[in-house]
């Protein structure tokens, strides 16, 4: 029997992936200029990042890539978003009301949202907090390579998250 991590040994290292994210988008200003997925892990070894985070950190980012490709109804601009059991249980309604401000201000669209949406639910944690998904938000713009607006962009990296990040 293999024994699993303690939670707060998977949720500190998903603060570490987060970390990692951070890293990426404050360093390289466009997606275009991350280097390729080996050098990059190199470059985030090399700054002191351990190969587990690292490699979590690139997984999330590639499955990040891979919904890119995905073809998406067009039905979708339309549509009205009902989640899930197990959505609710993982986005707290501070989450779900803040993709919904998000959304109605147009910053993002209903095909960003579910980006959004599948990129949280595949955190180990039980429950994604608020700053987690700002940063979450933060890195499906910045790899659509949308631009952001300043206030957007303060709002995202706010100070409050690296503190509730860091605990």
């Amino acid at each position: 029997m293999i024994a699993q991590e303690p939670s707060y040994f998977q949720t500190e290292r998903i603060t570490i992936m987060f970390d990692i994210l951070v890293y990426l988008f404050e360093t390289y200003a466009q997606p275009s200029a991350c280097p390729e997925t080996a050098v990059l892990a190199r470059k985030l070894s090399a700054i002191g990042f351990e190969q587990e985070d690292i490699a979590a950190a690139l997984e999330w980012l590639a499955g990040l890539e891979s919904l890119a490709f995905e073809q998406r109804p067009s039905t979708l601009a339309n549509s009205q978003r009902i989640y899930c059991v197990v959505e609710l249980a993982k986005l707290s309604m501070e989450c779900r009301g803040f993709l919904c401000f998000l959304e109605n201000s147009g910053v993002i669209d209903p095909v960003v949202r579910e980006m959004i949406i599948e990129r949280a639910m595949v955190l180990r944690d039980q429950t994604v907090s608020l700053d987690k998904l700002k940063i979450i938000v933060l890195m499906v713009l910045w790899r659509r390579d949308e631009s952001l607006d300043t206030l957007l962009l303060e709002e995202l990296l706010s100070a409050e998250h690296h503190s509730s990040l860091a605990h």
